[in-house]
């Protein structure tokens, strides 16, 4: 008689007690688990297989889009079972912005905010602040079962990613692939950091739409523009119309006056101009604007800056000058007003703000010296693999997104004014550049700001500067060196950081080790990515871009999109419509498998939308509950027959077995061979529900019930041991804990565990 089961399938006890087996016998390790199987006379393929897990933020708990890393978890399962030296891969990301967010929230919660505190000392505390809850993420992850090789886990700044990325960015340099510019950028004086196009987005929003005129030199005439920022007008530069506007062509080349500084502009024609818009005629301020700079720049126009980097007006707005724009704009409308330049205000007039995507705080476009990399020969090399399919989409739709992005490339500003990331090693020599601007906090506690030949002027050494240093602003001329260590004493290094995505852009690099790691040499390319399309173009695609440029090969061979876990209604979730899930909630209440089955089977995790439903994960714990009391009552019958003196021999196909033997049998081959088709094939609904309705409507409602009444109970226990093991076995990906749980009590010859056992064939 085999060890008794308890009645009920107690999920929050059993999936701690396999997790802790799991771990404790290094079932994770792929090195180990070859040496296991080999040991047991089961097959080892020799090849490798491995997936990257996308590291979440490693001091934040996970949320409901964290569950689909149960995709990754099963196709390491599936190879492992398979013979295959199956890695999948952890690590944990900084979030350079976010989590200096969060930090920043909590100091303002203590009255204090990040310009209390030099740089060196911000990044400790907020890198304290990481260490301390580093564990929320990865703890979280082991209840859901993820059979990652933990000792293997990277940081996002750990030394050897740090020293990779400086190596990256070194090559890039020396190549003539990075170059420093004034660029117009999507700055956020709210955060005090430029944001790509990827991460701003536009909000539909009311602001008063102001009417403006301009006198035309001269003459009693008068232009009127139209404006939703009159705080700009400080700025102006010119006035354009459309060539085609017969309203206009007349002026076309005369002078307008600013009505605010009266500095003279011209009148001049572009076809960027839409004549349909307000009175058809732009005011063009190409330093706080996308389409303003490069109309400037083609008609040669000087670019004229009116906002500073904390918000607020400067120099060149002396009437509002230390005014945030956002005040301003109602003081400079009642300046135009005072100068009866303001010919009327629209106040329901409907625009897109440019807006950042993590706070929705306004975005200022704004002339900034920012790094770049020049993007058209590498994103060329990295669309002919695409192209040749050296890597694989699950959908065609992603395969032709990348390829358009690739196509259609800017170059890339990677340097960030956030103090938590990595520090560009870049440092440039006091004494010959001595414009550049410094604020810092000196060694009496006084925040300084100016440039550093006036600063020295003042009795300040380079050595109080560097303590105290908060930001470093250069020109796009400003002469540096390239070094990760300070070059000299006279030396101030770059302030800015590396745009997060561009350190986690080499992540298939630094976590396997690039270039001489045993595991970049055995694991690289790597097998499957899987994601969630939002982050295609962050991340996905500059993967692709990093692996092409360095190692000639792209970084994985296959890419699974996966789409965004929406409510059962299939709406985003969100705190203010409340639908928001918790999947550790879940996970407490109806078990990890449970949740498992909701998001790979219950949804559609190929589909862009996929539903999250409590009642299906409900639906799924009931099932977990069914595979416990199938395997109780097989055990049950056991013991009864076993009693009786009879033997139950190991199932073989020499079995003299019955007509409703051999049908079951037969329908097992079939589902074994479509699950492992379906598998392989990316197609996780189909493959789940396929063994769901064999497990639970063919061998419980129906082959249990033709056992129980079978006089040959050797023959038919032999044959259920075996349909129901095997059934268990391709289950197992997919519910590990459960399947695990019941496997010790299958009464098998082996004592090998589930997760290093053999994936089952078909005859």
């Amino acid at each position: 008689m085999t060890k008794q089961m308890d009645k009920r399938y107690e999920h929050a006890t059993k999936e701690k007690e396999i997790y802790s087996m799991w771990e404790s016998s290094n079932l994770f390790n792929p090195e180990n688990t070859n040496k296991i199987r080999k040991e047991n006379s089961l097959p080892v393929k020799g090849e490798s297989w491995s997936v990257l897990m996308p590291p979440p933020n490693a001091n934040a708990p996970l949320h409901c889009g964290h569950a689909t890393y149960s995709i990754q978890d099963l196709y390491t399962r599936f190879k492992r079972m398979q013979g295959y030296s199956a890695l999948y891969v952890p690590g944990t990301d900084h979030a350079g912005f976010e989590t200096q967010v969060v930090y920043e929230r909590n100091l303002k919660k203590e009255g204090k905010s990040r310009f209390d505190f030099d740089r060196k000392t911000l990044y400790e505390n907020v890198l304290n602040f990481v260490k301390e809850n580093s564990d929320v993420a990865i703890n979280q992850l082991k209840r859901l079962g993820m059979s990652a090789d933990w000792s293997r886990n990277t940081f996002m700044l750990d030394e050897h990613v740090i020293n990779i990325v400086y190596e990256t960015f070194k090559k890039m340099h020396a190549d003539g692939l990075v170059y420093k510019d004034y660029y117009m950028v999507n700055y956020s004086p709210y955060h005090g950091t430029t944001f790509s196009n990827l991460e701003t987005e536009h909000k539909e929003t009311v602001s008063p739409l102001y009417y403006v005129n301009y006198k035309i030199k001269d003459t009693e005439q008068a232009i009127t523009v139209a404006t939703v920022r009159p705080e700009t007008i400080f700025a102006d530069v010119a006035i354009a119309v459309n060539p085609e506007d017969s309203r206009y062509k007349n002026i076309v080349g005369k002078i307008c006056i600013n009505p605010l500084n009266g500095r003279e502009m011209p009148l001049i024609a572009d076809s960027y101009v839409d004549p349909e818009f307000g009175t058809g005629a732009l005011k063009i301020t190409p330093g706080h604007d996308f389409n303003d700079y490069e109309i400037g720049k083609k008609h040669d126009l000087e670019v004229i800056s009116s906002i500073d980097l904390e918000g607020k007006m400067n120099e060149n707005a002396p009437e509002v000058c230390g005014v945030f724009a956002t005040k301003a704009r109602t003081l400079t409308a009642d300046l135009l007003k005072e100068k009866g330049a303001l010919v009327k205000v629209d106040e329901k007039y409907v625009n897109n703000l440019l807006v950042d995507y993590k706070d929705g705080k306004p975005i200022e476009p704004m002339l900034l010296p920012n790094w770049f990399i020049k993007m058209d020969e590498l994103a060329k090399k990295a669309a002919e693999k695409v192209k040749n399919d050296e890597v694989a989409f699950n959908l065609p739709t992603w395969k032709k997104q990348t390829l358009d992005w690739l196509e259609n490339i800017r170059d890339w500003p990677i340097s960030r004014q956030t103090v938590f990331g990595i520090q560009i090693p870049v440092w440039y020599c006091a004494t010959e550049n001595p414009n550049m601007r410094v604020v810092f906090i000196d060694s009496n506690g006084e925040t300084k700001d100016g440039s550093i030949s006036d600063l020295v002027s003042q009795g300040y050494k380079i050595s109080e500067i560097n303590s105290g240093i908060q930001k470093l602003i250069t020109g796009k001329d400003s002469k540096y060196v390239l070094s990760v260590d300070s070059p000299g004493d006279d030396y101030i290094q770059e302030t800015d950081t590396f745009d997060t995505w561009f350190s986690s852009g080499q992540w298939p690099l630094t976590t396997l080790h690039y270039p001489n790691g045993n595991d970049f040499k055995a694991f690289y390319p790597t097998s499957l990515m899987d994601s969630m399309w939002d982050i295609m173009f962050f991340w996905i695609t500059r993967m692709i871009i990093f692996g092409v440029y360095l190692t000639g090969e792209v970084p994985y061979k296959m890419v699974y999109m996966h789409g965004r876990i929406n409510d059962a209604q299939g709406r985003k979730m969100s705190k203010s419509l409340g639908n928001v899930i918790n999947p550790i909630d879940w996970v407490d209440k109806y078990g990890a498998d449970a949740l498992r089955m909701g998001i790979l089977v219950g949804g559609n995790t190929a589909a862009k939308m996929s539903a999250l439903s409590e009642d299906k994960v409900r639906g799924y714990r009931n099932f977990s509950n069914k595979i416990w009391n199938m395997t109780r009552f097989m055990n049950l019958m056991f013991d009864e027959y076993e009693a009786s003196g009879g033997t139950v021999p190991v199932y073989s196909s020499n079995l003299l077995v019955v007509e409703e033997d051999t049908a079951i049998l037969e329908r097992l081959n079939t589902v074994i061979k479509d699950t492992t088709d379906l598998l392989e094939s990316y197609r996780i609904k189909e493959a789940g529900d396929l063994v769901y309705d064999f497990v639970w409507h063919e061998v419980a409602d129906v082959y249990i019930e033709q056992v129980k009444n079978r006089e040959d109970k050797s023959i038919a226990l032999s044959v259920l041991r075996h349909v129901m093991s095997t059934s268990f076995a391709l289950l197992h990906p997919f519910m590990p804990f459960v399947t695990e749980s019941v496997w010790e009590y299958m009464r098998m010859e082996t004592t090998l565990p589930l997760i290093v056992s053999n994936w089952p064939t078909s005859a």
